[in-house]
């Protein structure tokens, strides 16, 4: 999957990083601004969602199941106000990535929280995020809900 190519990523012009070290960038620009004249929170937070969600797709790789991934928990803290570009950066340990796919194919559903941080253009730290995603294996079964 590329998470660029989903629906609401392409209606706000989400980005792959155009630098090492970065992961998706949404380009400066009037339409991302607020009533102040810097980037809007939801642009902000948006951002941070997409590059939790590329994070967890490079950490799974191909797992051989197929999967739901849905986000559980968003909490951000804005760090200061954002101006032009803005691209993020994240990491999920080693460890962490195992538990959670060892309890993926255990129980068939597992938990995961991502940290992710998004910068502006001067590379200033804007907001910082914490992503839980809720993951479970698809059912067989269409009508088969997923509960946890």
């Amino acid at each position: 999957m590329n998470i660029t190519k989903l629906p609401f990523n392409e209606l706000i012009g989400l980005q792959p990083a155009a630098e090492d070290g970065w992961l998706l960038q949404l380009p400066g620009g009037a339409r991302y601004t607020n009533h102040v004249g810097t980037v809007h929170a939801s642009a902000l937070m948006a951002l941070a969602e997409a590059s939790s969600g590329e994070l967890l797709l490079r950490a799974m790789g191909d797992i051989g199941m197929d999967v739901i991934p849905v986000v559980r928990r968003f909490e951000c803290k804005f760090r200061k106000a954002a101006r032009g570009a803005i691209r993020s950066k994240g990491v999920i340990s080693a460890d962490a990535i195992g538990d959670f796919i060892s309890t993926l194919r255990s129980k068939g559903r597992a938990t995961i929280a991502i940290a992710v941080e998004v910068c502006d253009e001067s590379a200033s730290c804007v907001l910082s995020a914490s992503v839980e995603w809720f993951v479970a294996i698809r059912s067989a079964s269409p009508t088969e809900t997923i509960r946890e």
